[in-house]
């Protein structure tokens, strides 16, 4: 017997989707609310093990017969759900007995395959504004805006392993040229117990200090063990050229640098806090802007950084890092203030933030600060905040004014981000 289900299926899945409840809507148009499938199925979406197709939707163009709603109760058993959901499952699972077994090995193929790639992106929207006193006095202006498209896909290769990836397409907003896709990364992601490995391209980001050092992807293999405390070990090579350091030289632009590094994390309830070391090794650091011979090619990087959360709206933190073979500006030290946070899947949401930085180029390599980045050598005050107006939409503005480390002269720079979440 067939049963006209799409419309209230379709409901369910809704509903589920926003982790709400189905108190007054009774999702089957053509079931008494008294009926058992009715609790059941509401629940299950709610729960989000109920799902459409493959696509995670309803057909709303045609019925559903009971060999398809079949398949999606194969997808729910396929969870490996627990408790009361199991429980329904199951009960669910005896009313389609029939139509289950009829399915045979097509039941193995969906368990095997339900839900085997995942696919999250983001479009955004980037502008800075840069302002740089001269030696004349007069001020030098930059302008630059981007515009990306990121597709994240996510690839269940079996119980522990992953295959995560990016690929970002990048056009220049300013002059309104098309750039061309790359795939960013790429790397198996494996997970047992408390132990993750990572080989591949995957990204690279100083979690110890909060990204004062690194934030930039690296070639390689990272393992990461502990629960409350973690140790990371990561080896690899980092693509050093065209990253805009100080000290990159147009003889060198083809250069990588060997990389090794090792971070102690501690986190537990409101504290947060890390030590690292990370050695890198590139022809490119040769130059007398990073150390007085010009023939050093080390660079041996030590970082430190903590967090304290004071309650759900304040906290604070700060970060130390020192290059021990550079012999200028190999310094950088970092203290913010966090209130609140913005939350891409709560609308009306906000955070912001003031911080002071003191970013030496010969230490913060690649730093994660979006109003520091570009303008190596800087030091002064950072302040931003971000707001989620709809869901999955996040706006930023961001300002740093300060002095530049060469010559003390002032430097500025306003930021704009505009992103959009799928």
């Amino acid at each position: 017997m067939k049963k006209t289900l799409c419309a209230a299926l379709t409901t369910a899945l809704v509903v589920g989707a926003a982790s709400t409840t189905f108190a007054a809507a009774n999702p089957f148009s053509d079931v008494p609310a008294d009926h058992w499938a009715y609790d059941a199925v509401s629940q299950l979406a709610a729960d989000g093990v109920i799902e459409g197709y493959g696509d995670s939707s309803f057909k709303g163009n045609r019925n559903i017969t009971r060999y398809e709603m079949a398949q999606m109760v194969a997808k729910a058993m396929a969870k490996n759900t627990s408790g009361a959901d199991k429980a329904l499952v199951d009960k669910l699972a005896a009313e389609f007995a029939e139509e289950l077994g009829n399915l045979g090995v097509r039941i193995a193929n969906l368990e095997r395959n339900a839900d085997m790639v995942k696919w999250n992106g983001e479009a955004r929207y980037r502008y800075w504004s840069y302002r740089d006193k001269q030696a004349d006095g007069t001020t030098a202006k930059t302008n630059k805006a981007t515009m990306q498209f990121r597709l994240l896909p996510t690839a269940e290769l079996n119980d522990h392993w992953k295959l995560k990836a990016r690929i970002t397409a990048t056009s220049n907003a300013k002059t309104d040229t098309t750039g061309t896709a790359a795939l960013t990364f790429v790397y198996a992601d494996g997970v047992y117990d408390n132990v993750e490995i990572k080989v591949g391209k995957m990204p690279l980001f100083s979690t110890n200090d909060d990204g004062l050092v690194m934030d930039n992807f690296f070639s390689g293999a990272q393992i990461t063990a502990g629960k409350e405390v973690k140790v990371v070990l990561e080896a690899g090579r980092w693509d050093i050229a065209g990253q805009g350091n100080s000290f990159v030289n147009a003889a060198n632009v083809n250069d990588h640098a060997g990389y090794q590094g090792i971070q102690v994390n501690y986190e537990k309830g409101k504290i947060a806090a890390g030590v690292g070391y990370r050695h890198f090794n590139s022809k490119v650091f040769k130059t007398t802007t990073y150390s007085k011979s010009g023939n050093d090619d080390d660079a041996n990087i030590w970082s430190v950084g903590g967090k304290y959360t004071f309650d759900k709206n304040w906290a604070l933190g700060g970060a130390y890092a020192q290059n021990t073979k550079a012999d200028s500006y190999k310094k950088s030290g970092s203290v913010e203030l966090d209130y609140k946070k913005a939350n891409k899947v709560n609308a009306g949401s906000w955070g912001a933030f003031l911080a002071y930085r003191h970013v030496g180029a010969n230490v913060s390599l690649m730093p994660t600060f979006d109003t520091t980045r570009a303008a190596a050598n800087v030091k002064g005050w950072d302040l931003g905040g971000s707001y989620i107006p709809f869901k999955n939409t996040l706006t930023t503005l961001g300002y740093f004014q300060g002095k530049q480390l060469e010559n003390d002269r002032k430097t500025q720079t306003l930021y704009a981000r505009l992103s959009y979440f799928f």
